[in-house]
């Protein structure tokens, strides 16, 4: 829990901003082998580091991987997941031809969706406190 807390600075502000990320292959098909997997979190680790963000987690199945991100508030969400999705597909489908055949008329190795939800932060009872300040009349 150490590394999930360690606050970030930018320019102009300090953050903790992590985002919990899945995305799963097209029609869900089992299709991940762990040499796939290794290499997928190599790729997903440098299109991160392209966004200033950093990779803290990578866990996966033979068809879907959760991704544990750290984010500036400069990063927009859409562009980072479509980076990693797109980037991931296009060398992995590139390397391990077994790929390109599964997804052959289809193309594309992700699902079109995704879940994204935040994580981290204060607990609630805490941002509760602030709602109780004295506010001036």
């Amino acid at each position: 829990m150490g590394d999930m807390q360690k606050i970030r600075t930018g320019r102009h502000c300090a953050f903790v901003m992590h985002m919990h990320l899945v995305f799963v292959t097209k029609f869900r098909h089992k299709v991940f082998t762990d040499a796939h997997l290794r290499r997928m979190e190599e790729i997903m680790r440098s299109v991160c580091a392209d966004f200033a963000c950093e990779l803290v987690e990578f866990n996966s199945e033979t068809n879907h991987v959760h991704l544990l991100v750290n984010f500036p508030p400069k990063a927009a969400v859409t562009k980072l997941v479509n980076s990693l999705k797109g980037v991931s597909s296009r060398r992995l489908r590139q390397e391990f031809p077994d790929l390109v055949r599964r997804y052959r008329r289809a193309n594309k190795l992700w699902s079109g969706s995704y879940f994204a939800g935040t994580v981290g932060g204060a607990l609630l009872s805490v941002v509760k406190q602030y709602e109780q300040q004295n506010r001036p009349v």
